[in-house]
C-alpha cells in the first residue's frame, strides 16, 4: 500500500510536527508533501522521508513569509499529483486536506484544528491588523473559507485531536470526527522529590496573543509571586517591558532546562484556550498541577481538583483565585503522572492504527 502524508508546512517542531513524526514512524515508506520545507527544521524521523513541496516554496522568501501566501495554497494542493497512492493522510491545521485524491484512494484527515485565523479566531487575528490590512484580508479569507469547505468534502473520514476540535469540525464543515488525542512524549518527563521543588510558578510555550501570556505576567507582577516564563514569540519584548521584578522571562530554552522547570515549579499556569494543549500534559508528566483557563483542550486533559484547578474568566482576579486554591490544595504527583500516560505516543499510535484499519475496512465493504 502506497501512503502519502500531507502536512501544511515544515518550518519547526511543534505539536503538529510531533503528530507527523508519529505518522512517519507508523508508515516508514510514506512520502511527505508540504507547502514549505526548511531542511533541518524538523526531526530526523521526518527528514528521512521523501519530502516534496508545492509551488508555494518557490515564491519569494517563502521559508519566512509562508503564511502570507495562504490564498495560493488551495490551488497549490490541487496541483499535487497523487496518482498511485492508496492511502492519503492529511495533517490539518494550515491548508493540507485540499488535495485531489485519485479515484479509489482513501483520504483520512487528522485535524489539529480548522484554520484558526480563518474560522474561530478570525476577529482575534484581525484586531492586531491595520484597517488597510483588514480590508485586504476580508475578501481573501472569504475565498479561502469557500476553498476550505470544498476541501472538506474530499476527505473520507476525520479524526480530531480533541472534543473541542471535533465540535469545530462539525460547526464549520458539517462533518463528524473521531477523537484521537495527539502523542505526547510523557516518558521524557520525571517528577522531583518535594525537597527539590522551587518557589515559582511556570508558564511555558509560544508567546502569542491568543495564549494570553499577558494575563499571567500582569497577575504575578501585581502580587509579587514568582513566575518564570519560558518561550519566545511575538510578545516576548512587550512582556519583558511590562513584567514586574517577580516575573522572569527566560525566552526560548533547551529541552533539559524546560524539563527541570516543569519538575520544580509549584504549578503550571495555562491562561489561554488551546485546541488540545501539550504543555499541561508535560507538566502533569512531571508530577506538577496545572492552573488552567476552563475552556478548550485543557478541560479534556486536566482533572479539576485532582491534577489542577480551573478559572472560568480570563481576568487577573479569576486567575489569582485559582492560583490560591491550587496552593491550598493537596495534589498527588503520582495522580498527575498517571493522568499524563493517557496521552502517550503508544496510545496515539494504537488509536490511529485502529482508525485507519476501520476506515480501510469500510472502503472494502
Amino acid at each position: 500500500m502506497r501512503v502519502a502524508i500531507i502536512h501544511y508546512w515544515l518550518v519547526g517542531m511543534r505539536g503538529g510536527e510531533r503528530v507527523l513524526e508519529a505518522l512517519c514512524e507508523m508508515f516508514p515508506e510514506a512520502d511527505v508533501f508540504t507547502h514549505v520545507h526548511v531542511p533541518g527544521a524538523v526531526s530526523s524521523t521526518i527528514e528521512r522521508h521523501h519530502i516534496q513541496t508545492t509551488f508555494v516554496s518557490k515564491l519569494p522568501r517563502a521559508a519566512r513569509f509562508y503564511k502570507s501566501y495562504l490564498p495560493f495554497m488551495p490551488m497549490a494542493l490541487e496541483q499535487l499529483d497523487l496518482r498511485g497512492y492508496d492511502l492519503i493522510i492529511s495533517s490539518e491545521s494550515g491548508p493540507a486536506k485540499g488535495v485531489i485524491p485519485p479515484a479509489g484512494a482513501l483520504h483520512l484527515c487528522y485535524c489539529h484544528s480548522p484554520m484558526r485565523y480563518v474560522w474561530n479566531m478570525l476577529h482575534d487575528y484581525q484586531e492586531g491588523t491595520s484597517r488597510f490590512g483588514r480590508l485586504l484580508m476580508s475578501p481573501l479569507l472569504h475565498y479561502v473559507r469557500f476553498c476550505d469547505v470544498a476541501a472538506a468534502t474530499r476527505v473520507d473520514a476525520f479524526a480530531a485531536n480533541s472534543r473541542t476540535v471535533a465540535k469545530r469540525i462539525n460547526s464549520y464543515w458539517r462533518r463528524t470526527a473521531d477523537v484521537i488525542f495527539p502523542p505526547v512524549d510523557v516518558q521524557s518527563f520525571k517528577p522531583k522529590a518535594e525537597k527539590e521543588l522551587g518557589d515559582f510558578h511556570l508558564m511555558a510555550g509560544e508567546l502569542v496573543r491568543y495564549k494570553r501570556p499577558d494575563l499571567a505576567v500582569e497577575a504575578f507582577s501585581r502580587t509579587g509571586r514568582r513566575l518564570v516564563v519560558i518561550g519566545g514569540g511575538e510578545m516576548l519584548a512587550e512582556l519583558r517591558a511590562k513584567a514586574g521584578p517577580s516575573v522572569t522571562l527566560l525566552g526560548p530554552q533547551r529541552f533539559d532546562v524546560l524539563k527541570d522547570h516543569y519538575a520544580r515549579c509549584k504549578a503550571l499556569i495555562f491562561p489561554g484556550e488551546e485546541d488540545f494543549g501539550i504543555v499541561p500534559v508535560e507538566a502533569m508528566a512531571s508530577g506538577r498541577p496545572v492552573v488552567a483557563f476552563g475552556r478548550g483542550g485543557a478541560t479534556e486533559t486536566v482533572v479539576d481538583g485532582v491534577t489542577g484547578t480551573f478559572f472560568e474568566e480570563q481576568t487577573i482576579e479569576a486567575l489569582l483565585d485559582a492560583v490560591e486554591r491550587c496552593e491550598n490544595a493537596h495534589f498527588d504527583p503520582a495522580a498527575a503522572v498517571a493522568r499524563s500516560r493517557v496521552f502517550g505516543k503508544d496510545v496515539f499510535k494504537a488509536s490511529m492504527a485502529e482508525f485507519v484499519q476501520r476506515s480501510l475496512a469500510g472502503v472494502a465493504a
